[in-house]
């Protein structure tokens, strides 16, 4: 199997159903990937790691899955060079239904960018991803 070049990150392991379309669409398209659970709130030091070495394990496109207050996109893309696509995920918790998260996810400052996707659209991350791989 040929290393991972699109890394996936959710804050929780439930957010994985919701990344499925993700998952999907790099498999149909060959693009091999790693699936992470690693929370910018709970663990930021893992989420920092992460992010930090992801190029030196060869990865060339990032996705965070986050809702609510969906700091883990632009927790990745603080502590990387590599491109980040942030998909807002809907949540139980959240009034707004993930307007939050997608607002949270477009409000990166200057020299911190984080591309997005459409509510729960984890697919379009993973098209995304593949045009950026010119896969």
């Amino acid at each position: 199997m040929p290393d991972p070049l699109v890394g996936i990150v959710v804050g929780s392991d439930s957010d994985r159903e919701r990344m499925q379309g993700a998952l999907e669409e790099l498999d149909a398209r060959g693009i091999a990937w790693e699936f992470e659970v690693r929370s910018a709130h709970r663990n930021p030091d893992a989420v920092a790691e992460y992010a930090r070495t992801a190029r030196g394990r060869g990865l060339r496109v990032l996705i965070c899955g986050a809702g609510l207050a969906a700091a883990l996109p632009g927790a990745v893309a603080a502590q990387t060079d590599l491109p980040v696509i942030g998909v807002p995920l809907r949540s139980s918790k959240s009034v707004l239904d993930g307007l939050d998260a997608l607002l949270s996810i477009v409000q990166m400052p200057p020299g911190v960018p984080v591309a997005a996707v459409g509510v729960d659209n984890a697919q379009n991350a993973a098209v995304l991803a593949a045009r950026i791989l010119d896969a």
